[in-house]
Formats: C-alpha cells, structure tokens, sequence
C-alpha cells in the first residue's frame, strides 16, 4: 500500500470551489473547539481563505480535521493559515457561560465572536456563505450556510478553522495548569481521562471546571 503523503492529507477545497463558481466570494469556515472537555472554555475559530489563489492547497498542505494532526502539526501550521487568509478570528465562551447558557448556545456565542474578530480584522464586512461542521446556524439565517458532515475533514476553509481553534485552547488550558496545576490540565485539555477524574476526587472542582456537566455536578452534590 502506498505511504500517504502530506498533500493526500490535506483537506479538500471542492466544496469552497463550488460556491466560489457560482459567485460566492467570502466563504467563511467555522469550527469549535472543546465541547467535551469537562473544564475550559469552548473555542470557535473562523476562516475565509483566498480561493482565487492559485496553488491554496499546497500552501495549506497538510491542513486538515484538527483532531487528526499532532499539537506540532497544528503549531506549525497555524502561522500559516493565518497569514494565507483573508480574514480569520477566534472567539470563545468561558465554563462560566457554558454553565449559564448550556453548551450548544455558549458554541454558538463562541462562533459568533470568532466571525465578530474576522470582520474587525479584515475587509469582510458580511460572509457571502458560511461553512459549517454538521450543523446550521438559525440565530445567523440571513447568511447563506452549508453543513457538511465531517466537514473539517472535507472543506479547508473548515479545517483550517478547527486548527485555529485547537491551538488556542490549546495554549489557553496550559495558562490555566499553570494556575491550577493539581489537575493536568497540560496534559488532558480539561477531557475527562481517568487521570482528570483522580485529580477530581481528590482536589474536587474548581471554578474553572463546567459545574453543569454531570460528571462535575455529581461531585459537587456529593460535597
């Protein structure tokens, strides 16, 4: 079988080039990052790559579903994302948000402020078209959108949004070992490993820590 090579890696831009054909010039790919973990914030990166550019792909070679890539991968690689782009923001939403609006709106609030940055930050005013990972956007209808499954494994724009929003929460969670260091934040992102739950039981929550997941709420009702 032949060894895959760093370009078969990359993520396609069919999707981006489709809609690019039929007139849609600012497409916006948008991901998150962190909804699962049981501490930290959730993190939302936007994207809206240069698709006229020629060779954009072996540019961006390599970019891919975040979760697939190693942290020096994505380290590497999100300078370079940022400086290939037209515009791109990252936006978040705190434990504590999480806790008061629920995970999927404090997603929704993180996204929102991801596109708030891009369009500060570039000449974007409004995305012809947003692309999103398995989901649509209802608070953002007035914005043509397109959910792909798996999308940041299918679309670039995707992709590379997922990569900007993983290495800062990335980044964000080892501030946050620094200051609680007892948990292991370094080394499980706030994710619910068998580590982070012996770390619990025997320090019990912080207030860093997403009081409405079940597994934190349970210790907390158990104190």
């Amino acid at each position: 079988m032949p060894k895959k090579t760093r370009k078969q890696l990359t993520a396609s831009l069919k999707h981006e080039h489709d809609y690019y054909g039929q007139g849609f010039r600012f497409i916006v790919g948008i991901d998150e990052a962190g909804r699962g973990p049981w501490a930290g914030p959730v993190a939302a990166g936007a994207v809206c790559l240069p698709l006229a550019t020629p060779n954009l792909s072996q540019t961006l070679a390599g970019v891919r579903d975040s979760k697939q890539m190693t942290p020096r991968q994505r380290t590497q690689l999100v300078e370079t994302i940022k400086q290939t782009a037209m515009g791109w923001g990252v936006g978040s939403a705190s434990s504590a948000d999480i806790d008061r609006l629920g995970i999927i709106p404090a997603t929704k609030l993180a996204m929102h402020r991801a596109l708030a940055m891009l369009q500060a930050n570039s000449n974007i005013e409004q995305p012809d078209c947003l692309f999103l990972d398995a989901m649509l956007w209802p608070e953002m209808e007035f914005i043509p959108q397109v959910s792909l499954i798996g999308g940041d494994a299918r679309s670039l724009s995707i992709a590379a949004a997922s990569v900007i929003a993983k290495v800062w929460r990335d980044e964000f969670m080892l501030q946050l070992d620094q200051a609680y260091p007892q948990y292991g934040f370094a080394a499980h992102k706030g994710y619910g490993t068998a580590q982070h739950q012996a770390a619990l039981e025997k320090h019990g929550p912080a207030p860093v820590h997403r009081h409405s997941f079940a597994p934190i709420r349970k210790l907390l009702e158990k104190e």
